[in-house]
C-alpha cells in the first residue's frame, strides 16, 4: 500500500469516530453529569478551600472504587508524587530508579525531593518499566554499603525508591517490577497518573507499591480541573501523608500550630466538587473508550497499522490509543498531515532523559524506549459527547 495514502486513510478512520467535529481533540474533557449542580451546591456552602464534604466525599468514591485502604486527594499528581517519594524516605541526595519513557512530571517528583532519577529501560507490550533491565540494573550497577542500604554505583547515590509509571494507563508488570523491588529492599512508588480504571490482575493498578498516584488533570479520563490522589494501604503512613499535605497543622480550637515543614498540597473543595460528578459517570466514560479501542484495533487490523494492545491479563482504560508507524520520518509525517487536518495527534513525550535538565542522569540507554518513542502515536481517544 502507497503509505502516503495510508496516513490519510488513518486519519480516515479517526475522524469516522468522531464525526461532525471541525477539530478532533486528543482527548478533552466531557461534562455529561451533575458537574454544574455539584458547582453551585459547593459555592453555596461557602466551604470552597480544602475542607467541606465534597473533599470527603471524593476521597471516598475514589477509594472504594480503586479498592485502596487510604486515600489522599491532592492539588496535582505531580505534588502527589514528590509527597509519595519523600513518604517512602526519598531524601535530597538520594537515587531513584525510573523509565525515561514518561511525563516529566515523574522526574520533576524526584527532583523536588532532592533526588536524581536513574532512567531504567522500558518493555514493548505494557510500556512500562522493563523488570529484566531493573533487575540488571540493581544487580550490575548498584552495590551495598556497609550499613545494608542500596547504592548506585557511578553515583554514589543511595537506591532510595522505584517509580512504576502505567504508560498511557496500561498496566505495567506491576507483579514483576514489585518482586525485583522486594528482592533488593527498593520501596516502590506507582505513578498511575494516567491509569484510573485500569487493572492488572483483577487489581486496580496503584495499590501494588507502598504508596501510588493517580491524576485528574484536564486531559484524564475524568478531571477534576486539576488534582491528584495518594493511594496507600498502611494506615499510620497515609495519616503521615495527609498531616504533610495539610501543612502539617496539629488539629485545634482556635491555635495555628504546625510541627513540622510540611507542603500545601490540599485538592480545593471545588475540584472535588467537580471531581464527585465525574466519578459517577466514569463507568459510562470508560465503556465509551473501550468501544473506541475496539473500533479502532478493527479497522486499523484491516489496515495493516500496528497497534497498541491492551496487555495479557489487564483491563485497561484506554486513555490513549496508539499506533506504530515505520519510522520517526513517517511518524513526522503523519503528525503534519494530521494537523492540517485538525486532527489532534501527538508523539509519546520526548524522552526524559534526553530533557537538558536530566541529560547528566545516569541510565542503561533506554534503547527500548527509544524505539518505541520514534514509532508511537496517540490519536484522539476522549469520551464522545453524546448527541
Amino acid at each position: 500500500m502507497d503509505r502516503t495514502r495510508l496516513l490519510d486513510d488513518i486519519i480516515d478512520v479517526i475522524r469516522s469516530l468522531y464525526p461532525g467535529q471541525d477539530t478532533v481533540p486528543l482527548h478533552a474533557p466531557v461534562f455529561q453529569g451533575r458537574e454544574k449542580e455539584y458547582l453551585a451546591q459547593c459555592v453555596d456552602s461557602t466551604f470552597v478551600s480544602s475542607v467541606g464534604p465534597f473533599t470527603t466525599r471524593f476521597e471516598t468514591l475514589v477509594r472504594e472504587y480503586v479498592g485502596a485502604s487510604h486515600v489522599v486527594a491532592t492539588v496535582n499528581a505531580t505534588a502527589a508524587l514528590h509527597l509519595a517519594l519523600v513518604a517512602v524516605g526519598v531524601a535530597a541526595g538520594d537515587a531513584v530508579l525510573m523509565p525515561a519513557l514518561t511525563f516529566v512530571g515523574s522526574a520533576n517528583a524526584a527532583s523536588l525531593a532532592g533526588a536524581e532519577p536513574v532512567f531504567v529501560d522500558s518493555e514493548e507490550v505494557h510500556l512500562g518499566l522493563c523488570p529484566e533491565a531493573l533487575q540488571r540494573c540493581l544487580e550490575a550497577d548498584c552495590r551495598r554499603r556497609p550499613d545494608g542500604t542500596l547504592e548506585h554505583a557511578a553515583s554514589g547515590r543511595k537506591v532510595a525508591a522505584c517509580m512504576l509509571v502505567h504508560v498511557l494507563g496500561h498496566p505495567a508488570r506491576t507483579a514483576e517490577v514489585a518482586a525485583v523491588c522486594a528482592r533488593f529492599g527498593v520501596p516502590l512508588v506507582e505513578d498511575a497518573a494516567e491509569a484510573l480504571g485500569s487493572f492488572s490482575q483483577g487489581r486496580h493498578v496503584g495499590s501494588a507499591g507502598r504508596v501510588g498516584v493517580l491524576s485528574f488533570n484536564g486531559n484524564k479520563v475524568i478531571t477534576t480541573g486539576g488534582g491528584g490522589m495518594i493511594l496507600c494501604e498502611d494506615g499510620k503512613l497515609a495519616a503521615w501523608i495527609r498531616h504533610m499535605a495539610t501543612t502539617a497543622k496539629v488539629p485545634h480550637p482556635w491555635e495555628y500550630v504546625h510541627d513540622a515543614v510540611a507542603y500545601n498540597y490540599r485538592l480545593p473543595a471545588l475540584n472535588a466538587a467537580l471531581g464527585c460528578a465525574q466519578m459517577e459517570m466514569l463507568p459510562a466514560y470508560l465503556a465509551d473508550k473501550r468501544a473506541v479501542a475496539q473500533a479502532y484495533l478493527d479497522r486499523f487490523t484491516a489496515l495493516g497499522v500496528p497497534c497498541v494492545h491492551e496487555p495479557a491479563d489487564c483491563r485497561s482504560n484506554w486513555w490513549l490509543n496508539g499506533i506504530f508507524l515505520a519510522d520517526m520520518a513517517e511518524r513526522d509525517a503523519f503528525l503534519a498531515r494530521a494537523a492540517e487536518r485538525k486532527v489532534q495527534c501527538r508523539p509519546l513525550w520526548r524522552l526524559v532523559c534526553d530533557l537538558p535538565m536530566y541529560a547528566q542522569s545516569p541510565g542503561d540507554g533506554v534503547p527500548t524506549a527509544r524505539r518505541l518513542a520514534e514509532r508511537l502515536v496517540n490519536i484522539p481517544s476522549g469520551v464522545r459527547p453524546r448527541a
